[in-house]
């Protein structure tokens, strides 16, 4: 089955047609049947890439997976230019997981040279990540917001990885009343327990000797109950890192409340999501694991 490419609003009306949606969605019908889910990416696919389609076939009749760097989410001295690209091999994937549509816009086409209007992660995206990338959940919601426009998908996947961008995507979907089921899918992992990630191929076997410490700590953590406990034994890890060659040099390490990302106390019960990220060299990598915290 052959996958249609879009770079346009036109060309995604097109292709809406194509499949016998129309512009509105209205052909959709309970079951996922004629319905629509969006996985958005900015390409480098990888297994956890196809992981997300593979959850978005479950949930609906048609697959449409978009493609693009988004240069709002990228702050000052961030890796936007050398991100990887691989467009001809990332259509091969898609193509290989059944998808219908991608969606390959160019930036021109995404944002009018003299935009003025975004959207505010707020408060929310000033904590944990977003202390570290000040504007950045701002340019995700601004850029996923518009994908959900154009694209008009009944459900969009994304992954647990991204787990605070996860959380802001539902807090948007929310807060503006947006027909979207937003689906979260569980973190892909290599082997050797690392995160996958389009970045991990930026780093060297040393690098990644390092890098691994970001998931041993979260399986150190995940070990205890107590927060303070959690994060004494993540830290003894990460702590170790650091005198590692290379170095780990560590952002944040983190138990917060999942759907707001604030720091949870000592008594807190429930679901909890232990958060780390941190640099190897020249590449930042995050990380995080969903516990259940019991009396």
């Amino acid at each position: 089955m052959d996958v249609i490419v879009a770079h346009d609003r036109s060309e995604l009306l097109a292709a809406r047609a194509a499949l016998g949606i129309g512009a509105d969605g209205a052909s959709a019908r309970p079951g996922g049947q004629g319905a629509l889910a969006l996985v958005p990416t900015m390409g480098a696919l990888h297994e956890g890439h196809r992981a997300l389609i593979r959850l978005a076939r479950e949930r609906a009749e048609h697959v449409a997976v978009s493609i693009f760097v988004n240069p709002l989410q990228f702050g000052p001295n961030e890796d936007l230019s050398r991100y990887p690209r691989t467009f001809d091999a990332d259509l091969e994937v898609c193509a290989a997981e059944g998808v219908r549509v991608v969606f390959a816009p160019s930036a021109g086409e995404m944002y009018l040279p003299d935009r003025q209007v975004g959207v505010s992660a707020g408060q929310m995206g000033t904590i944990v990540e977003g202390a570290f990338r000040p504007g950045h959940f701002d340019g995700v919601l601004t850029v996923v917001l518009k994908l959900f426009n154009l694209v008009a998908p009944d459900v969009a996947v994304f992954g647990q990885k991204d787990a605070q961008q996860l959380a802001l995507i539902r807090r948007m979907v929310a807060d503006l009343n947006l027909p979207i089921a937003i689906v979260g899918a569980p973190t892909v992992r290599e082997p050797d327990g690392l995160a996958l990630s389009s970045r991990n191929r930026y780093l060297s076997e040393a690098d990644r000797g390092t890098a691994l410490s970001l998931s041993a700590a979260l399986r150190e953590g995940a070990a205890h109950k107590r927060p303070k406990d959690i994060l004494h034994a993540a830290h003894a890890v990460l702590d170790a890192a650091a005198g590692a060659a290379p170095p780990l040099a560590l952002d944040y390490c983190s138990l917060v409340d999942p759907a707001t990302f604030a720091a949870v106390g000592d008594g807190h019960q429930g679901e909890a999501v232990l958060v780390v990220a941190g640099r190897v060299g020249a590449t930042r990598l995050i990380d995080n694991m969903v516990l259940t915290l019991a009396p």
